[in-house]
């Protein structure tokens, strides 16, 4: 007779549901209830998020359906869960957070009726994206925040917003925040923010470059932090030579300021960095209409230039470093003095 009792298997919007009113009891909870009664809620949330992470990505025994993807999906944001979830996020256990962290990154991705219904939601609740921003702040809650937020910047109406907001501005603070994988964090989220949506990332350049690449040289490229610059070149590098932004790169390259910056991160000791301002400086020496102030810095330097290129070696062979190398040489080499 037992078998006729059976509770009925929880579907997906019942885990939902169920996970939303824990997490309202986890933020409204009452003093009045005994530290073994939370404890108890609080597994039981821990629970069900470890059931929708394993509706989402499937588990060892099966793959995940996407019926049951999509009703989780949409139940998820038909109302405040993904705000709950965040806001509740410093009270779970560590394995709970790795658990909603990667809930709330595979939800970026789910499709209901075509439709990248993550993205509607976060549309219509920008303050998450600043609270994400804000848990650079919060050491214990950096690094899943991060997560969320560059699995949020998929999405290109959210890197627009990011761009647009001040909180952009904070980035070159958080990328030099003294905690190695806080800062790297905050790095690989900048690098997604200014790669990722090419025609955005043009647009918010052009409108904004003269603040944002002070910004850039001052607190990235020249600072006094090793991991900083080179990152940072690199991350220059992939944004001039960006067809999306060929404007931008002709703006920077014809700054005599950026030159010298360029200049000396290829004095520096470092191969990567000296290999990484190779790739920033050859625009300089292949931009056909460099500005007069341009062409005397490079003929006055010349000499050092040329010595520097003759004994610049990579670890492996590169045909096309070698044929970019060559090309700046004779760019170099030709370059007669301007009034």
């Amino acid at each position: 007779m037992k078998g006729l009792f059976k509770s009925k298997p929880r579907t997906p919007v019942d885990i939902v549901r169920q996970t939303r009113d824990l997490l309202i009891y986890a933020d409204q909870s009452s003093a009045s209830l005994s530290d073994s009664k939370r404890e108890e809620k609080m597994a039981e949330l821990a629970k069900n998020i470890r059931e929708l992470k394993s509706i989402l990505y499937g588990n060892s025994e099966s793959e995940p359906v996407s019926e049951a993807c999509a009703q989780l999906t949409q139940e998820f944001f038909r109302e405040n869960t993904l705000r709950l979830l965040i806001f509740c996020l410093s009270q779970l256990n560590l394995e709970a957070r790795k658990d909603a962290t990667q809930v709330v990154a595979n939800l970026q991705r789910q499709q209901v009726n075509s439709r990248l219904i993550a993205s509607d939601y976060l549309e219509k609740n920008t303050d998450l994206l600043d609270t994400l921003i804000a848990g650079y702040e919060n050491t214990d809650m950096a690094l899943h925040y991060g997560v969320m937020l560059r699995e949020c910047i998929r999405h290109q109406t959210v890197a627009r917003y990011v761009l647009e907001s001040p909180n952009v501005k904070k980035f070159f603070d958080y990328i030099q925040l003294p905690y190695f994988d806080i800062s790297a964090d905050a790095a690989a989220t900048f690098k997604e923010l200014l790669t990722r949506h090419k025609s955005t990332v043009a647009e918010f350049l052009s409108k904004n470059y003269d603040w944002f690449f002070a910004e850039f040289n001052l607190k990235l490229l020249e600072s006094t932090n090793y991991i900083t610059r080179r990152q940072a070149v690199k991350l220059l590098g992939d944004i001039l030579l960006d067809r999306s932004n060929a404007v931008v790169m002709t703006r920077y390259v014809s700054s005599r300021d950026n030159l010298r910056i360029l200049m000396n991160l290829l004095r520096e000791s470092s191969k990567s960095i000296q290999i990484e301002a190779f790739h920033v400086f050859k625009l300089f020496a292949a931009n056909q209409n460099k500005p007069p102030d341009i062409v005397n810095i490079l003929v006055a330097n010349r000499s050092k230039l040329l010595r520097l290129f003759a004994d610049f070696k990579i670890d492996k062979e590169d045909e096309q470093f070698e044929a970019d190398k060559a090309q700046v040489v004779r760019e170099i080499a030709a370059l007669e003095p301007r009034e």
